[in-house]
């Protein structure tokens, strides 16, 4: 298996998806390289038709890594969208500034040095989408500032939530990586049983939850 579906799934649904091209190419063949984690093929090419189809002005990306899901997103928008990325490591944010840099996208992309949730704290700045792939021990923390940063009729995509299918079968849960579990089945919760949200929990890479406030007529 790749992620959360069986491997004949995923690599039929990645057959359809047009082999990326220019810098998204050379930042995938990068990663791959360096052995740095980056979205998922198809998890890729659904923010693409996110970003596409809701047309968000200014989005909130959890999780910088080498800048290749914000550069994709901005592609994406045909760079209408705005958007605000937060990272920790060093490394990746050496290596993303000058992405980013090196493909003029600095008034674009603006990157946040920091802890997620002590930068999270601090932003006052509303949002139409928030891609949440950072830390996922603590996506139940991030969650209510998320909230609080997100438009009435924005969304929340966070990646990774099924987390090699152990979120969904404790026979799949490795000791190490139950605490990691537990927070993730909590997020799943908190947005599920919300009755001011509508979550869909998609088996897609290694699972994608997608968030929204309900109608008001709900």
């Amino acid at each position: 298996m790749s992620g959360v579906a069986h491997s004949y799934m995923s690599d039929y649904i990645r057959s359809l998806i047009d082999e990326e091209k220019g810098i998204l190419k050379e930042l995938q063949e990068f990663a791959e390289r360096e052995n740095v984690p980056i979205v998922q093929k198809e998890v890729g090419n659904f923010l693409r038709f996110i970003v596409t189809t809701q047309r968000p002005k200014k989005i909130l990306e959890l999780g910088t890594a080498i800048g290749y899901s914000s550069i994709l997103m901005n592609l994406a928008s045909n760079g209408k969208s705005e958007i605000t990325t937060i990272e920790r490591d060093e490394k990746m944010i050496s290596i993303a500034k000058k992405n980013i840099s090196n493909h003029g996208l600095d008034k674009k992309i603006k990157l946040i040095e920091g802890e997620c949730l002590e930068v999270l704290e601090k932003i006052e700045d509303k949002y139409d989408m928030v891609f949440m792939d950072a830390g996922k021990g603590h996506y139940n923390h991030f969650l209510p500032h998320c909230l609080r940063l997100l438009n009435q009729d924005g969304i929340i995509v966070a990646d990774n939530v099924l987390f090699r299918g152990m979120v969904a079968s404790d026979k799949l849960i490795k000791r190490r990586k139950i605490t990691i579990v537990k927070r993730m089945r909590n997020y799943l919760e908190l947005v599920s049983k919300d009755k001011n949200l509508i979550t869909s929990v998609i088996p897609m890479g290694d699972g994608i939850a997608v968030t929204t406030r309900r109608g008001t007529n709900e």
